[in-house]
C-alpha cells in the first residue's frame, strides 16, 4: 500500500519514504507516527492516540513527542512554521492536511488505477451484520416492491439494537440481482455476518426464509423459516430479526430485545401503499417522485397516525427541492412544515420519522435548531442509521459546527461503504473542512466526491471553493468552467439565495472564494 502527496511516496509495505527518486532515511517510530497521521488524515490525531499507536500505550515526554512529530515535518519538508502538510490543532493534537492519493486502499482514490482488490474495511467492536436484497419467491414481478421492503423492515428492525452494527440498505442493495460471495461482501462491508433469504406472498399469507452465514469462514451459523398471515408481517420480521440476535448476540438483554419491536400501523392497506412508496422513491425521477408522494398521501389517509408515512412524505419534498423540481415554493415550505411536524410528533419513539422529519425541516423550511434536535433524538434510537448521521452532519455544517460534521460524515460512510449516494457525504466534509480552515483537505473530499459523480455540479463548486482558497486559481477557474458547462444559470446570487450557512462568516467564505474563482454575480 502507498501513499502519495506532493511527490513523496510512503510506501507502508516496504516501510520507506521517497522523494521523487530518491530514498528518505527516517527512524522507526517516525515513520510509523507518519503513517499513522496519513492513515487517520481525515480527522485531529490527539496526543493519546499517537501514544497508543506508535508508543504502545507507553509514557512519552511532550518534548520527546514533539520531536519525533519535528523529524516527521523535516523528512517531507514541512516545518513547525509552515505546517503545510502537519498542522498542530492547539490543546488538541494533530492533522495530516495534505492532499493525498492512495494505491491499493481503495481504488476510487486514485483516478486510472488498475487495481481491483480495495483493503477490507476492518470490523467493528461489536457483532456486524449486512442483510442483503431477500429473493422475490413469488413468482410475480410486481411483488418485487414487497420482498424488498420485508428487508428493509428487517434491516430497521435489526438497527435499533445498539449493540449490533448494521450496514445500511443503500449499501446491501448494491448486490441485489446478482450473485455475491459472501466471503467478499464481509471484506467490501467490513461485517462479520451475512443474513439472505426469500419472501413470498401469495393470497394473505407471507413467509420469509432466511439464512446467516459467518463470513470470515463461510459457514451457516442458522437457517429457519417463518409464516404467517399478512396481519403478521410485523411480527415475522421481528422473530427473524430477534432470531439473527440470538445467533450473534445470544446474551442481549430481554429487554431491549423488546423496546425493538415495532408496529408502525395497524392498517395493512397503509403498511402496502407506503412500501410501493418508498420503492418509488429510490427511482430519483420526477415522476417517479410524484408517484411516492401519492402513494404516501393514501398510507395517511387510510392511517392518519402512520408516522413514517409522514416522514417519507416530508421527504419527497426534500427530493423536490434537491432536484428543483418545486413549482411552488411557498406551497411546497407549508406541506413540509405540515408533514414533518406531524411526523416528528407521532413519532416521537420512530427514528425513521424523527429523521427525515428533521432533515425536512432543515433543507426545504430552514429550522436547523428543530432539526438537529429530531435528528439527534432519532440517532440516540437508532444509531445505526447511516442517512441520519449524513443528514446530522449537513446539519452540522450549515450551524457552522465543522468538526462535529466531519465526524457525523464519517459515521455514515463506514455504516454504508458501498452507498451509491456517498458522493453527498463526501461532498459535506469538503464543505466541513472549507469552514474548519483545512483547504487542502477540503480539495482532496471534494476531489472524491467529483470522481463518485463527476456530473453533480455542487462537486464542481466545492472544488472550485476550496482550490481558491488554498492559493490554486488555476484550477479553481477550470472547476468553474465544468460547473457552468453543466448548470450554466448558477450565479452567485443563487448561493446567496439558497445557502443554509447560520454563520456570516461562513456565508462570505463561502461566497468569496466562488467569487475569487470566477463564478459571475
Amino acid at each position: 500500500m502507498q501513499f502519495l502527496f506532493e511527490d513523496h511516496v510512503l510506501d507502508i509495505d516496504r516501510r520507506e519514504l521517497r522523494r521523487g527518486a530518491q530514498q528518505i532515511a527516517v527512524g522507526p517510530q517516525v515513520f510509523d507516527l507518519l503513517v499513522y497521521l496519513v492513515q487517520n488524515r481525515e480527522r485531529v490525531v490527539t496526543k493519546d492516540d499517537l501514544l497508543d499507536a506508535v508508543w504502545s500505550g507507553r509514557f512519552v515526554s511532550e518534548s520527546n513527542l514533539t520531536t519525533r512529530i519535528n523529524a516527521a515535518r523535516k523528512a517531507i519538508g514541512d516545518t513547525g512554521e509552515e505546517q503545510r502538510l502537519i498542522r498542530t490543532v492547539p490543546r488538541k493534537g494533530f492533522r495530516f492536511v495534505g492532499v493525498v492519493t492512495c494505491e491499493a486502499e481503495n481504488v476510487k482514490d486514485v483516478p486510472g488505477s488498475t487495481a481491483t482488490t480495495p483493503k477490507p474495511l476492518p470490523l467493528p467492536d461489536k457483532p456486524s451484520i449486512a442483510v442483503l436484497p431477500f429473493q422475490n419467491m413469488s413468482g410475480d414481478p410486481e411483488q418485487e416492491y414487497f420482498a424488498d421492503g420485508m428487508v428493509d423492515e428487517i434491516i430497521t428492525a435489526l438497527s435499533r439494537f445498539r449493540s449490533l452494527f448494521v450496514i445500511a440498505r443503500n449499501s446491501t442493495f448494491t448486490y441485489k440481482g446478482r450473485s455475491a460471495d459472501v466471503k467478499q461482501v464481509g471484506r467490501e462491508l467490513g461485517v462479520r455476518y451475512v443474513l439472505e433469504g426469500g419472501v413470498r406472498k401469495a393470497a394473505n399469507r407471507v413467509r420469509i426464509i432466511g439464512q446467516l452465514i459467518d463470513t470470515t469462514t463461510g459457514m451457516h451459523i442458522w437457517a429457519d423459516r417463518f409464516e404467517g398471515g399478512l396481519e403478521d408481517a410485523f411480527d415475522l420480521q421481528d422473530r427473524v430479526a430477534a432470531s439473527v440476535v440470538g445467533a450473534i448476540a445470544p446474551k442481549l438483554e430481554q429487554a431491549e430485545i423488546e423496546r425493538a419491536k415495532r408496529e408502525p400501523t395497524e392498517s395493512l392497506d397503509a403498511y402496502d401503499y407506503y412500501l410501493r412508496g418508498l420503492a418509488r422513491t429510490r427511482h430519483w425521477s420526477k415522476e417517479a417522485n410524484g408517484e411516492a408522494l401519492h402513494m404516501f398521501y393514501k398510507a395517511i389517509e387510510l392511517d392518519p397516525d402512520f408516522a413514517s408515512a409522514h416522514g417519507m412524505a416530508a421527504w419527497c419534498h426534500c427530493q423536490r427541492k434537491a432536484f428543483r423540481w418545486v413549482t411552488n415554493r411557498s406551497q411546497e415550505i407549508a406541506d413540509t412544515t405540515r408533514l414533518a411536524r406531524r411526523a416528528v410528533e407521532l413519532g416521537r419513539d420512530d427514528a425513521v420519522a424523527l429523521g427525515t422529519g428533521g432533515w425536512a425541516l432543515a433543507l426545504v423550511v430552514g429550522d436547523l435548531d428543530d432539526a438537529a434536535a429530531f435528528i439527534d433524538r432519532a440517532l440516540a434510537l437508532n444509531p445505526n442509521l447511516a442517512m441520519t448521521w449524513q443528514f446530522s452532519g449537513w446539519v452540522r455544517v450549515w450551524l457552522g459546527e465543522p468538526e462535529v460534521a466531519v465526524e457525523h460524515f464519517a459515521r455514515a460512510m463506514r455504516l454504508s461503504p458501498l452507498d451509491p449516494l456517498t458522493f453527498v457525504a463526501q461532498g459535506g466534509t469538503a464543505f466541513a473542512h472549507i469552514f474548519a480552515g483545512c483547504y487542502d483537505l477540503a480539495l482532496s473530499w471534494a476531489q472524491k466526491a467529483v470522481r463518485e459523480r463527476p456530473n453533480w455540479p455542487e462537486g464542481q463548486r466545492l472544488i472550485a471553493a476550496a482550490a481558491a482558497l488554498s492559493g490554486r486559481s488555476k484550477e479553481a477557474q477550470q472547476a468553474i468552467a465544468r460547473m457552468r458547462e453543466m448548470d450554466p444559470n448558477w450565479r452567485l446570487s443563487n448561493v446567496r439565495k439558497t445557502a443554509l450557512f447560520r454563520r456570516p462568516e461562513d456565508h462570505a467564505k463561502y461566497v468569496e472564494a466562488l467569487r475569487k474563482a470566477g463564478l459571475p454575480e
